[in-house]
C-alpha cells in the first residue's frame, strides 16, 4: 500500500477531544475527523458538501508518532456576555426566543474558558486512503501542496510552522501503515534526520495488532458531517514504536 507522510510542525497543535464545561480538552493524537477537514480544506471542500466530507473520512486510515514529544499549554480566554452583540435574540426548539442575561454577581457576566494545547512538538503521519474512489492520493498530495485555503492544525490558531508533506519522501510505499511509519525517518525538533534508531510513542488501527506492552482503546474521532457533531468511534493501538534510522 501507499501512504502520504506528513510532518505536523507548529508552536501551537490541538488535537481537539471531548470538551468539559469551559476546558477543550486535548488528546495525545489526531481524529479521523481532523485529519479529514485538514484535507477537506486543502481541496477547497466546504461544510455544505457534507456528502463528500463524510465518504472521505470513511477512506481515510492513518498511524501518527511523535517525533519531539511535545508539552501542554492551557490559555485562558474571557467572554463579555454583556456586549451587544452577544446579547442577540436565538430561537429554541420550544419555539420560543432566548435572550442571554447577564450572570449575577458579576460585572457584565464574562465567561471563562479554557483551550488546552500541545506546544513544541513534531509529529509525523502516515496517511492512506481505502478504495478506488475520488479523491485518490495523488490528488490529496497535490492539495496539500497547494491548498485552496489556509491550514491549520486543530483549532485556526495552530497554523503549521512548514509545508505538511516532507520534503523527500511524501510518498512511501509498504506492507501496512505502522511498517511505513517504522521505516519513515524520524526528525529532531530542528526537522533533521535521526541517525540511530529510536523509540517513539505512536498509534496506529488497532487491526494491525498490538504487544502486551501497548494499549488497545476505543477513540472517539469520528464526525456526522451532515449534523456537524461528532459521533461514533473505532479501536486504536497505541504503544512505543521503534523507527529505524
Amino acid at each position: 500500500m501507499k501512504a502520504l507522510i506528513i510532518r505536523l510542525d507548529a508552536p501551537m497543535i490541538s488535537f481537539g477531544s471531548v470538551m468539559v464545561d469551559q476546558h477543550g480538552y486535548i488528546q495525545q493524537f489526531p481524529g479521523l475527523a481532523m485529519l479529514t477537514g485538514l484535507i477537506a480544506n486543502a481541496l477547497g471542500w466546504e461544510h455544505r458538501e457534507f456528502e463528500r466530507i463524510q465518504k472521505l473520512q470513511n477512506r481515510l486510515d492513518f498511524a501518527a508518532r511523535w517525533d519531539a514529544r511535545p508539552e501542554r499549554m492551557v490559555d485562558y480566554h474571557t467572554v463579555d456576555l454583556s456586549q451587544p452583540k452577544m446579547k442577540e435574540t436565538g430561537w429554541t426548539t420550544r419555539g420560543k426566543p432566548e435572550r442571554r442575561r447577564g450572570a449575577k454577581g458579576t460585572r457584565g457576566g464574562t465567561h471563562q474558558r479554557y483551550r488546552h494545547y500541545w506546544i513544541d512538538g513534531l509529529m509525523t503521519v502516515a496517511l492512506a486512503l481505502k478504495g478506488d474512489d475520488s479523491p485518490n492520493l495523488d490528488t490529496v498530495y497535490d492539495a496539500l501542496s497547494h491548498p485552496v485555503r489556509p491550514l491549520f492544525i486543530g483549532r485556526k490558531t495552530c497554523l503549521p510552522a512548514r509545508p505538511l508533506l516532507d520534503p523527500e519522501t511524501p510518498i512511501v510505499d509498504g506492507e501496512n501503515l505502522l511498517e511505513i511509519l517504522r521505516q519513515v525517518p524520524a526528525w529532531d525538533r530542528q526537522g533533521r534526520k535521526q541517525t540511530g534508531e529510536c523509540s517513539v510513542v505512536a498509534c496506529w488501527p488497532a487491526e494491525l495488532g498490538a504487544t502486551d506492552r501497548d494499549s488497545v482503546r476505543r477513540v472517539f474521532d469520528l464526525k456526522d458531517w451532515f449534523n456537524s457533531i461528532h459521533a461514533g468511534s473505532r479501536w486504536q493501538a497505541e504503544g512505543m514504536l521503534q523507527v529505524k534510522p
